[in-house]
């Protein structure tokens, strides 16, 4: 039984894995591209280890993947949020069919904060 569903979960992350990979591939701009990536790609790495797990139990490979788990999903998404922050302060353009630039408004708002406190501290 643990072979079989190990099987289904593996075999479901390969899947989101593929359509991950299929993302980095169609999707229009770096962003589209990093949330593909990371959305995707860490669902399938995750349910691949899980299956890995399911399948030995609790010996060295299956803790082992169970470990990588969390860290995986930490390491994933710290990332994607630090690539795409590069790409946005290095000026990489949003595609022209984006609906909303939220960030923008956030670094406005940021900005004006920071000449706030320069001209308090200057007086």
């Amino acid at each position: 039984m643990s072979e079989t569903i190990s099987l289904i979960l593996i075999s479901i992350g390969i899947l989101f894995d593929l359509l991950g990979c299929l993302g980095l591939l169609r999707f229009p701009d770096v962003y589209n591209r990093l949330q593909s990536a990371t959305k995707c790609v860490t669902l399938g790495t995750w349910c691949i280890l899980l299956g890995v797990f399911v399948r030995f139990g609790f010996t060295e490979i299956g803790l082992k993947a169970l470990i990588s788990i969390p860290l995986l999903f930490l390491a994933s998404t710290v990332a994607a949020h630090s690539l795409a922050r590069a790409a946005y302060h290095y000026g990489f353009p949003m595609w022209k069919k984006s609906v909303a630039d939220d960030y923008r408004q956030q670094v406005q708002k940021e900005e004006k904060i920071a000449t706030n406190i320069e001209k308090h501290a200057g007086s």
